[in-house]
């Protein structure tokens, strides 16, 4: 009877995925945990708006003439330039906002975020802005009335409604 003998693992070179190892498990909990102290995606803002959510405010960080191309029902409009005049007067210091401009191409939401947290504001960034809210099918508001455009099925599941994730 002849029996073969296992083959030594082989060693290949590190991909270009491993050529930085992952972190140690607790230092990725930690980095993990960390991130989703900062950030939001729409999809859990919008399942939380339309569950009546009142924990949290959206502020859409955008120019007047974006906000009025159409902006998330129930936002406050506070463009960033505006935050240290107007933040006290438009938000409670008490509730956490959910600070947005338009899509992942753009960091006007992270410099509306800082400036929220330099005034003393607890704040979250939503991951893809408008633009993805937008192409999830979520409906926007303008002096028109409320529009919903249908879900791009590269950003979100056809008629789910939801990510799924």
């Amino acid at each position: 009877m002849i029996t073969q003998q296992p083959r030594p693992a082989r060693q290949s070179p590190a991909s270009p995925v491993l050529a930085t190892p992952p972190a140690a498990p607790p230092d990725a909990a930690a980095y993990f945990a960390a991130r989703l102290a900062f950030h939001t995606d729409v999809a859990d803002v919008h399942t939380a708006l339309t569950a009546g959510a009142t924990d949290f405010v959206v502020v859409d960080s955008r120019s007047t003439a974006a906000w009025d191309q159409g902006h998330i029902p129930g936002a406050v409009h506070l463009p960033t330039a505006r935050i240290p005049a107007d933040a006290p007067q438009l938000l409670d210091p008490e509730v956490p906002v959910v600070v947005h401009c338009w899509g992942p191409g753009c960091d006007g939401a992270t410099r509306a975020a800082l400036a929220l947290a330099r005034l003393g504001y607890r704040v979250k960034e939503m991951l893809g802005g408008i633009e993805y809210w937008i192409r999830e099918g979520y409906p926007t508001e303008t002096w028109q009335g409320t529009r919903t455009r249908p879900a791009d099925p590269l950003t979100a599941p056809v008629g789910a409604g939801e990510c799924g994730c």
